[in-house]
């Protein structure tokens, strides 16, 4: 029984980090290194992480640059920053990339708010997915004799509470995101 609460807790934990993950690459008005986590490099062949063939920092609240271990990955990282589709455009120097990012208009702002609602849902759904399925696995202990009415509608309660917990989590993560989003 604790070990089936247990699996459900890691499950959740799990979502609750996928989402996190999610919402950090909704850009706001402000530059973060974490908008361009997604994108990956055609490193000789190879698809690589932007950040694992050059440096990228927040210049000021506006521009990340992006410093190239090797000078001649410049135009390959361009190419990756336009075809990744996020709406920035790179400045390409010779030796940099600078990307300004530009401020987001109100309606943009209210888009990406929907945006973060809408992961936002999809992680509660997959919350509440997890709780059924500990709630059949109990069911299913309950019928095989294993388990007593009384110990799996306390576990079920068990389950109800963490979901409740990490949906809570959810909710106050959507909330700060979209402070941030509508932050001028």
């Amino acid at each position: 029984m604790d070990a089936i609460i247990k699996e459900a807790k890691h499950k959740m934990d799990k979502t609750i980090e996928a989402f996190r993950q999610e919402i950090t690459r909704v850009r706001t008005g402000k530059a973060t290194t974490t908008l361009l986590d997604g994108i990956k490099v055609d490193y000789y062949g190879n698809p690589t992480p932007l950040n694992q063939v050059g440096n990228v920092t927040v210049l000021d609240a506006h521009t990340l640059a992006i410093t190239p271990w090797d000078k001649s990955m410049i135009e390959a990282i361009d190419k990756a920053i336009l075809s990744a589709n996020i709406g920035l455009n790179p400045i390409n120097d010779g030796t940099n990339i600078k990307i300004p990012i530009p401020p987001l208009t109100e309606e943009r702002r209210k888009d990406l708010v929907k945006l973060v609602k809408k992961f936002g849902e999809d992680a509660k759904i997959a919350l509440r997915n997890v709780r059924r399925e500990a709630n059949d696995k109990l069911k299913k202990r309950e019928k095989e004799k294993e388990l007593s009415e009384d110990l799996r509608h306390d576990a079920e309660a068990d389950i109800q509470k963490v979901t409740d917990n990490h949906s809570k989590t959810i909710d106050e993560m959507i909330t700060h995101k979209e402070k941030e989003i509508m932050e001028i």
